[in-house]
């Protein structure tokens, strides 16, 4: 094998790498844009629990106003812009993620290559119904984290730690909610089996619950089970998913 013979494969690899990253950042750029122009409706949006509550100061002392402080003149901007690039990332999602899975395995078989489009899109599905389904939590973890200074402390909240503190409680969400598709595609390659995730079912349950604790921001016991049910849910799905998985390719075997 001569130089010239390795050299152009390694060509061709970075030129794929070139032309599949640059298509990753078109759709990063095209989503970004859509969340620059919806910022004020995306904001109304995130602010919908915040307002719910009543332990938020009113500015103005007027009972219907519900905005955010700006600590620094760029405070607005920044958090636009990281706003923006957040809903580009959602956005793009199944582009990036589509051109990554293509990079990294590249020799993909006729039935896997059916099944990369459904499963990019059913990950952005579940990403999002984690995402509304935090909508509906935070009210409660802001009433108890809000309410825990009693009277004595008042609730201002800036924009910028009320958007972090939103991403992170939604990102949570949604990443738990892709538990699913993560075991099922793990029982389509043949890493887990329906039989041995019905004997980790015990150890599941204390696994999620506690990683529940960890990622949930408050330390109530209903936003705790908010998170925790749903993943106990999730695994009891994966089970009889992988089992019918495994029934059709025992027929397939047969047949």
């Amino acid at each position: 094998m001569t130089t010239s013979d390795v050299e152009q494969p390694l060509v061709e690899h970075l030129t794929e790498f070139r032309d599949r990253l640059l298509k990753s950042l078109a759709a990063l750029v095209a989503g970004a844009i859509v969340g620059y122009v919806a910022f004020d409706f995306l904001l109304g949006a995130a602010l919908a629990p915040v307002c719910a509550t009543d332990a938020l100061v009113r500015l103005g002392n007027d009972p219907e106003s519900c905005s955010l402080i700006a600590l620094t003149p760029l405070e607005p901007l920044t958090v636009r812009i990281k706003t923006a690039i957040v809903v580009g990332l959602f956005i793009g999602g199944p582009v990036i993620f589509y051109q990554l899975w293509r990079f990294i395995t590249p020799g993909l078989t006729d039935t896997e290559k059916k099944l990369t489009l459904p499963f990019v899109l059913l990950s952005q599905l579940m990403f999002a119904a984690g995402i509304v389904f935090a909508w509906f939590i935070i009210p409660q973890g802001l009433r108890i984290l809000l309410g825990l200074g009693g009277d004595q402390i008042v609730a201002t909240l800036s924009a910028s730690e009320y958007l972090n503190f939103f991403l992170r409680t939604s990102i949570a969400f949604g990443l738990v909610f892709e538990i699913p598709l993560v075991l099922i595609f793990l029982s389509l390659v043949g890493v887990v089996s329906s039989t041995g995730l019905r004997k980790f079912r015990p150890y599941s349950v204390v696994v999620n619950v506690a990683l529940a604790a960890i990622i949930t921001p408050t330390t109530d016991a209903l936003t705790l089970f908010a998170m925790a049910g749903p993943m106990i849910v999730f695994y009891e799905v994966s089970i009889w998913v992988a089992w019918l998985i495994e029934r059709r390719r025992r027929r397939q075997q047969t047949a």
